[in-house]
Parts: C-alpha cells; sequence; structure tokens
C-alpha cells in the first residue's frame, strides 16, 4: 500500500551526523492519524483510506462530521484527506496510524503536499520576478510598472490580453508538492519526521507526507 500520514509543521532546525555534516530539516509532527474510513475498487471505483488528523471541539465541527467520525469510534478531526492506495487497504475504520509506517517500511524518501503561504495581491516584480523599469531616462511613478500587456499581438487577434499573460495579482495560498525529499529521521516517542529541506506552507500549517512516487 501506499505509505501517508497527516500532520503539522512544526518548524526547522539542523541536524548533525557522525561526520560531522549539518543538514537542515524540517520537523513535522506527523499522527496519530485515526482511519475514518475505507474506500474500495469495487465499491467506489478505486482503493484509499481516509485519515483524520488533530482534535477538534464538536461545538466547532458539524452534526455530519460528527456522525462520520462516531461510526470509527472517534471525536471530529481538524484534518481530513483520503491516501490513494495501490492494492486493497489492510486497515479498517477506527484503526490509528502513526509514524511507525514509515520506519517499519524503511521509507528513505517523501513527498510532502502542503499550501503555500498567502502572499495576498502583489505585483509583478514580485509576483514574477519582472525587472521593472528604467530608473531614470524620465521614467516617473513606474518603476514597478509591467509594460505593456497588449503590443505585438499577431495579426487577426487584435491588441486584447491573452490568456495566461504574466500580471499583477493573488500570489500563494495554492497546493504544492514538495517532491523526494530526505527523510533523515523517525521519532516514534514524540510522533515526529525529520525531513531534509523546506516543506510548503507556514508554521503549524497542514500537511500530507506519503512515500515518495519519484525516487526511492
Amino acid at each position: 500500500m501506499t505509505l501517508g500520514l497527516l500532520g503539522m509543521k512544526v518548524g526547522m532546525t539542523r541536524v548533525i551526523d557522525e561526520r560531522g555534516g549539518v543538514s537542515p530539516v524540517t520537523v513535522v509532527k506527523a499522527g496519530p492519524c485515526v482511519v475514518l474510513g475505507v474506500r474500495s475498487k469495487a465499491r467506489e471505483g478505486y482503493d484509499a483510506v481516509q485519515l483524520g488528523f488533530g482534535d477538534v471541539k464538536p461545538h466547532r465541527s458539524t452534526m455530519p462530521m460528527i456522525g462520520h467520525a462516531a461510526r470509527a469510534n472517534t471525536g471530529p478531526k481538524r484534518f481530513i484527506r483520503e491516501i490513494r492506495l495501490d492494492a486493497p487497504a489492510e486497515v479498517q475504520g477506527g484503526d490509528v496510524l502513526t509514524v511507525d509506517v514509515f520506519s517499519k517500511a524503511a521509507v528513505g524518501w517523501v513527498d510532502v503536499i502542503g499550501t503555500t503561504k498567502g502572499k495576498g495581491f502583489q505585483g509583478v516584480m514580485k509576483r514574477h520576478g519582472f525587472g521593472g523599469m528604467c530608473a531614470s531616462h524620465g521614467t516617473e511613478r513606474k518603476h514597478r510598472s509591467p509594460g505593456g500587456i497588449g503590443a505585438n499581438a499577431p495579426r487577426g487577434t487584435g491588441q486584447s490580453v491573452k490568456k495566461g499573460k504574466r500580471m499583477a495579482g493573488h500570489m500563494g495560498d495554492v497546493r504544492r508538492t514538495a517532491s523526494s525529499l530526505r527523510l533523515v529521521k523517525v521519532d516514534a516517542e514524540h510522533d515526529l519526521l525529520l525531513i531534509e529541506g523546506s516543506v510548503p506552507g507556514p508554521v503549524g500549517g497542514m500537511v500530507v507526507v506519503r512515500k515518495a512516487v519519484k525516487k526511492g
């Protein structure tokens, strides 16, 4: 089955190996995750498990979600996601998964899926890395301007803004996957994963950690 857990980004630190090398790592509190449901190919058309992470007060949830969690003998959860499987699930509703699933399977590389930090409405220099206009030669109040947006249009299409044109707009707050990150250490006692490099999202953001698809 495809290994995966839900968790929360705690922050970053560094790990020093036996040779004195320093590796920057992101600390993720992964699990314990409760199996809220199991999807099968015969019934839903695909194999997957639905996991829940982080308890939430019942008055901050909804009655359907409270009843859904009750079927797995647990309370409502803050973060719920499905993990696709390559084969029928070997778990059932109510089972609890911890970081031991990574250590037992000797997983060395993982993918981390999260939501990037929201930057709000930004201009083209910050959003797309534009160089801006000249700082001299008569430029006035246009230094961070994107320049022309409809010039040099192909014949017959008119001088209109083409679809996909890089312009100012909302930046961040999108789903991103950091692929093939090295899993440096698994701390089963404190339910922590130490993953080399940075992962998407702010401190306290929810993430999905799964076995790497492209590597390992």
